[in-house]
């Protein structure tokens, strides 16, 4: 997924947030080369040069990476882009993107070969080496424990327990659209591929995303330790609660069925987010 020595590229790099976290991400040693824009009257964002398309910024700097600020009614052209041009590596800042987008470019990635983690996400961090993403860095401490995760703000929060406790080791935000590029078991089989074996899982409401992710993980021979924390165990039946993904739909939608299925495999359930703290601190 990431390893540190990604030449990135930030498509969207002159709207607001686009120059905002490319600010942040510079600051923290990201290899940012380059940026498109179809506002070309800018020459360049925090010493970053703005091109009109991926081709120049992949012919005059070789990037092999990107994040993408692009709106919504943009993405998927944006994201077409970048593939077609061969990056490997996309995170997809963008939410309110269109199911049937979202789609079309998740299918092209895996026809290329390409990896995208997203849309709706917060992004990637390999702590003290990149941060591809929008997460407040100071809550991700280097340390042990990996982090895959739904939701955004609740992964800041459990990543500052995480990081008082054992330190991370890198952390993975999803998204919480219901179609999304990486899933869960394809960021376990990341995490087994680094040798990772400490694991903190986030999940929400909805679909068994997260059980089926843990259960081929484990198939695969993923023989480490997991605790999971899932969000939303009041929510009424057939009310979205906050992410388009996160709907309970039955039962195996809440978080009751998906703690009841996980601990049968040897998963540690954590209640609250501190008590993930108390959990990794016994590993």
């Amino acid at each position: 997924m990431l390893t540190g020595n990604e030449r990135v590229m930030v498509q969207g790099i002159t709207g607001k947030y686009g120059r905002f976290h490319t600010e942040k991400m510079l600051n923290y040693g990201t290899k940012i080369l380059c940026g498109t824009s179809k506002n070309l009257s800018e020459k360049n964002v925090h010493g970053v040069p703005v091109f009109e398309s991926v081709k120049e910024c992949v012919e005059k700097y070789g990037v092999d990476t990107s994040i993408v600020f692009v709106p919504a009614p943009y993405a998927k052209e944006a994201v077409m882009e970048s593939l077609q041009n061969g990056i490997k590596k996309i995170v997809i800042i963008t939410e309110h993107i269109p199911v049937h987008d979202t789609l079309e470019f998740v299918n092209y990635a895996k026809q290329v070969g390409a990896t995208i983690v997203g849309p709706n996400c917060p992004g990637v961090i390999v702590p003290g080496k990149i941060k591809l993403g929008i997460m407040p860095e100071k809550y991700f401490k280097q340390g042990s424990v990996a982090i895959i995760s739904r939701s955004g703000t609740l992964m800041y929060e459990i990543a500052s327990f995480v990081s008082r406790a054992k330190g991370i080791s890198v952390a993975i935000g999803l998204g919480g659209d219901p179609i999304i590029g990486t899933n869960m078991h394809e960021a376990f089989k990341f995490l087994m591929g680094r040798g990772i074996n400490e694991v903190v899982v986030i999940g929400e409401i909805g679909p068994a995303f997260e059980v089926d992710g843990i259960r081929r993980a484990i198939d695969d021979g993923f023989n480490g330790k997991i605790t999971a924390f899932f969000a939303g165990r009041y929510a009424p039946k057939g009310k979205r609660m906050g992410h388009a993904g996160a709907i309970v739909e039955g039962e195996t939608g809440t978080v009751q069925y998906k703690e009841m299925v996980l601990e049968k495999i040897g998963v540690i359930i954590s209640k609250t987010p501190s008590q993930i703290a108390e959990v990794i601190e016994k590993w």
